[in-house]
């Protein structure tokens, strides 16, 4: 199970380190959150949630604290929460979640980069029920055995544990997924190199190099496009 996440963190982070609107999407991510709710995290766990992944990530304060300042004050944009499900070649998916102020563009946008990359759009439901919604924590440098002891002194159950590279890497249950980090926490871990929420497919299919290709075209386009906040899909890159 354990390659599932792992390749799809590789993409993710060989993306992200060249791409500085990974601040800008989390930006947007931020001010929805908090303007959905209390603006204070502490009050609103949805905006906790965020801050974590955010923080995670690296996205500088100064980013963070300009989106809940906009939340509280005159910030009035209206965002939309959307999800789209589609295929590439050979049994491939991909889910694709946006936020958006314009759901007409946004449903237009993505459309265009499945179709023109070779993939297409799929009805809601299409691809979504062979993935499950995991709570995944990545930790560098550390031993498997210890923080599977150190969760099970804390009475928390989880999906996985395994280690690729010197990583280690959690599945668990959503609904776990703050007491798990804390856990970990409260045992001095902070080498975090990942806590998200995420989609994890059932099964992952392997492609053909010219196929693989298409699809990493797709991924590509998917990516880039400004209302896109998150990609999952199903393939082991290579």
């Amino acid at each position: 199970m354990g390659r599932k996440w792992a390749n799809i963190k590789e993409k993710k982070a060989t993306k992200d380190a060249n791409n500085s609107r990974v601040y800008a999407k989390f930006g947007i991510e931020i001010y929805v959150a908090a303007k959905s709710g209390d603006p204070d995290p502490h009050a609103n766990q949805k905006l906790r949630f965020v801050l974590e992944r955010a923080k995670t990530y690296n996205v500088p304060k100064a980013i963070i604290d300009r989106a809940i300042e906009k939340a509280k004050g005159s910030g009035d944009e209206t965002y939309s929460e959307l999800r789209y499900e589609g295929f590439g070649p050979n049994g491939s998916m991909v889910i694709v979640d946006a936020l958006t102020n314009n759901v007409n563009r946004t449903a237009a946008d993505v459309r265009a980069a499945f179709t023109k990359s070779g993939g297409n759009m799929g009805v809601s439901g299409s691809a979504a029920y062979l993935f499950d919604n995991t709570a995944v924590i990545g930790i560098e440098n550390s031993d498997a055995d210890q923080i599977l002891e150190w969760l099970l002194e804390a009475e928390l159950d989880i999906r996985d544990i395994f280690t690729e590279e010197e990583q280690v890497i959690i599945y668990a249950e959503p609904a776990d997924f703050s007491a798990v980090k804390k856990a970990l926490q409260d045992a001095g871990i902070e080498n975090f190199f990942a806590a998200e929420l995420d989609l994890i497919p059932q099964n992952e299919v392997e492609l053909l190099q010219e196929d693989q290709e298409k699809f990493e075209k797709i991924l590509d386009t998917l990516e880039d496009l400004e209302d896109v906040q998150r990609v999952y899909h199903n393939v082991a890159l290579s």
